[in-house]
């Protein structure tokens, strides 16, 4: 079989794997929960909360936003504190003496990823459709493009998690790096409060980074054209968010394997133990 083939596959059964074990594990079944419960309150008390210049009430539009958040947070966070994770373990370690083992661990990582997004999706969606009635009103259309758009999504935003997880010095340090960056972006992308009502500067920086236009083609997928009147430029502006997603992509496709290469040429087992220490140290 040829080496790079049998990586991938080795890489897609261990993501598989990883995602079975996470299904599994109280601890995760209990984040699920614990989101959906945080959300649908939000959602349910603002019910009956009608969204300036649409007939659309609130959770009809703010869910759609949250679920590319999700998208955002969940692609970056959650790679970026796994591969700090292993590296200070010492699985990346050995993955790099097997042939085409870090191209073996990118493909686990990805489809781990992508099947995470379905109980993230379900618990927020299903409870949903019983408390506010239809959340898709694009219909078969619409799913296309929620579909669609987490690919683009994926691609655009995974590597940036790969990135932080390869450079920080250790798994303690993602969350400064790499959650309250992102927490940052979250908050200023229209996601959680309408971008029109901010500086037009900070308008601007929101447009250049994914989350906005994960926020902005999610509710595009799920709202009806006239929900596009409160959107800046008062349209969807389908073209723009795959230029600027499908850049971000193209910038990782480039980048992320020259920091994977540069992160496993650097490592070593005396790191590996200097980092195993410090972590001890730390939880103590």
């Amino acid at each position: 079989m040829n080496p790079k083939r049998h990586a991938v596959r080795t890489g897609l059964q261990r993501g598989w794997t990883e995602f079975m074990l996470s299904i599994k594990s109280p601890q995760d079944q209990g984040f699920y929960v614990f989101i959906a419960l945080v959300t649908m309150l939000y959602l349910f008390v603002n019910r009956d909360s009608k969204v300036e210049g649409t007939d659309l009430f609130l959770p009809a539009v703010a869910l759609p936003s949250i679920l590319g958040a999700m998208v955002a947070f969940g692609l970056v966070i959650g790679p970026a504190y796994t591969l700090a994770m292993e590296r200070e373990d010492g699985t990346l370690l050995r993955l790099r003496a097997a042939p085409h083992g870090l191209i073996g661990y990118v493909s686990g990582q990805v489809l781990n990823a992508s099947l995470g997004l379905i109980p993230s999706f379900a618990v927020l969606l299903i409870p949903s459709a019983f408390l506010f009635g239809e959340v898709m009103h694009r219909g078969a259309a619409g799913w296309i493009r929620v579909v669609w758009l987490v690919v683009l999504g994926l691609l655009a935003t995974m590597p940036i998690g790969i990135m932080i997880g390869s450079l920080v010095p250790g798994v303690q340090k993602v969350g400064t790096w790499g959650m309250l960056p992102v927490f940052v972006l979250l908050g200023i992308s229209g996601i959680f409060y309408p971008i029109q009502d901010l500086w037009t500067w900070v308008q601007w920086v929101a447009q250049a980074f994914p989350m906005y236009w994960l926020g902005l083609g999610m509710r595009s997928a799920f709202l009806p054209d006239a929900a596009a009147a409160v959107e800046l430029g008062g349209s969807w502006r389908t073209l723009e968010t795959v230029l600027v997603l499908g850049a971000w992509a193209t910038f990782g496709l480039l980048i992320t394997p020259v920091v994977l290469r540069r992160m496993a040429r650097r490592q070593s087992g005396s790191q590996v133990a200097a980092a195993r220490d410090e972590a001890a140290q730390w939880v103590r």
